[in-house]
């Protein structure tokens, strides 16, 4: 299986939230990165976030990120 640039960009964006705190929340300015613009949009589609440009983690998200910060954190040792 090979994995698309928008879905890389996802699981990158899931990768900032702190997990140890859920009541932080991200912000992503319209001045960022336009891939990451577009994939905080995605993930506010996909219902993992609750505003289209970061905001906080949904319990959907939450577990999303989790398995992908456990992933990176796999494969980056």
């Amino acid at each position: 299986m090979q994995y698309s640039v928008d879905l890389i960009e996802e699981l990158s964006a899931l990768t900032m939230f702190n997990l140890a705190n859920h009541q932080e929340g991200l912000k992503i300015h319209h001045t960022a990165e336009p891939t990451i613009v577009a994939a905080a949009q995605r993930l506010h589609q996909k219902g993992l976030t609750s505003l289209p440009d970061g905001g906080y983690l949904t319990p959907l998200g939450i577990q999303a990120a989790e398995y992908a910060q456990r992933a990176l954190n796999i494969l980056d040792a």
